[in-house]
């Protein structure tokens, strides 16, 4: 009786890299390849369509961010093990598509033997990570985790999440998202970053987090500053006092 092959649907824009990866995975005899999609609409209603073992997607496909992508397949087909093979590195990507469910995230510079292994690994229910995805989820695990202890000993871990993502560009709505709280939840935690801070708007928040990475304003040097008496002007725009209820939930 023959064994039930792993099902696998490629995503890549690139149709000389489909072609590849279909040849390479062809090699073995516990692969099939069942569909192929070159943008994500197309992923996303494939995957609805044959729920694969395995989606094999590149971080830069056509259309929605690839986290997005993910979470959409995911929702439709809950049993996929989704991998990221790409030649993006950037540490917020590959964090992205892990919070989001992907399994593997492995870069397109491994060699032959890398790709099949993985995508029967993920099949197995193994999780897959390149050696040097894994060695950048390391160091930004262990550099966040001493860079937080030492400039924002005051913010809560939940805290700190938000006070990264909001140095890394993102919107309230996209923060949520990414931690999977409310809008709500979220202006919350900001208002209390505020006020641990002692700033009075998000601009002042993020580049006091990042001159502070940067070792450039000590937050020492900030509590440091006279807080105003009441009905003063403030004398310094990171001496403000408490934020006003509702002026995170707007930024």
């Amino acid at each position: 009786m023959e064994l039930a092959r792993v099902t696998v649907v490629l995503a890549d824009e690139q149709p000389i890299v489909r072609r590849g990866l279909i040849a390479l995975l062809s090699r073995s005899s516990e692969i099939t390849v069942v569909g192929e999609a070159s943008t994500t609409r197309e992923v996303t209603r494939l995957a609805a369509v044959h729920r694969p073992d395995v989606l094999v997607i590149d971080a830069e496909l056509p259309g929605s961010q690839v986290d997005a992508t993910i979470r959409e397949v995911l929702r439709t087909s809950p049993s996929t093990a989704v991998l990221v093979f790409t030649a993006v590195d950037d540490e917020n990507t590959v964090v992205a598509a892990l919070r989001a469910g992907a399994r593997g995230y492995l870069l397109k510079s491994c060699d032959d033997g890398g790709i099949i292994r993985a995508v029967t690994g993920l099949a197995q229910g193994d999780a897959v990570l390149g050696p040097r995805v894994a060695d950048q989820l390391i160091n930004r695990i262990g550099s966040r985790a001493a860079r937080n202890q030492d400039l924002f000993p005051e913010l809560t871990a939940r805290e700190q999440d938000v006070l990264e993502l909001m140095v890394s560009g993102m919107r309230n709505a996209g923060i949520a998202a990414q931690l999977h709280l409310s809008p709500k939840t979220i202006a919350n935690h900001i208002s209390t970053i505020f006020n641990k801070l002692h700033v009075a708007s998000r601009m002042e928040a993020v580049e006091l987090a990042k001159a502070a990475i940067r070792g450039r304003a000590p937050l020492e040097l900030v509590r440091d500053i006279p807080r105003p008496a009441t009905g003063q002007a403030h004398s310094h725009p990171l001496s403000a006092g408490r934020v006003p209820a509702g002026a995170a939930a707007n930024s």
